[in-house]
């Protein structure tokens, strides 16, 4: 199993968002694999196959990403600008840590 860091979690009503850190030799579909067979396994949840990803370069800045994060429950009309959403977690240093990817992850 390998290790990674989570630095955000966000759950939407269809998917979810994670920024999490990864060792940088780390495979990031073994990592998801991992990650959706646990979560079935414990909560029963049927993940769809695919997921998309985005690895954040030097010149990024992980704030950037967890702020458009954080905002996608305002964007999809779920929430007021300002609201927190109650279905997100997060580390409190966003700028610890290795290589960060960003994660989406489908179901239904």
């Amino acid at each position: 199993m390998q290790r990674w860091y989570l630095k955000l979690l966000l759950l939407m009503p269809d998917h979810l968002h994670m920024l999490i850190g990864v060792p940088g030799d780390a495979q990031l579909s073994n990592l998801i694999r991992d990650f959706k067979r646990i979560t079935n396994r414990i909560a029963k949840i049927d993940w769809q196959r695919n997921f998309f990803d985005h690895r954040v370069r030097h010149d990024e800045s992980l704030d950037e990403k967890a702020a458009y994060i954080r905002a996608n429950p305002v964007r999809a009309g779920l929430i007021a600008d300002g609201e927190e959403w109650p279905y997100a977690t997060d580390a409190s240093d966003l700028n610890s840590g290795p290589e960060v990817s960003i994660s989406r992850t489908a179901g239904d």
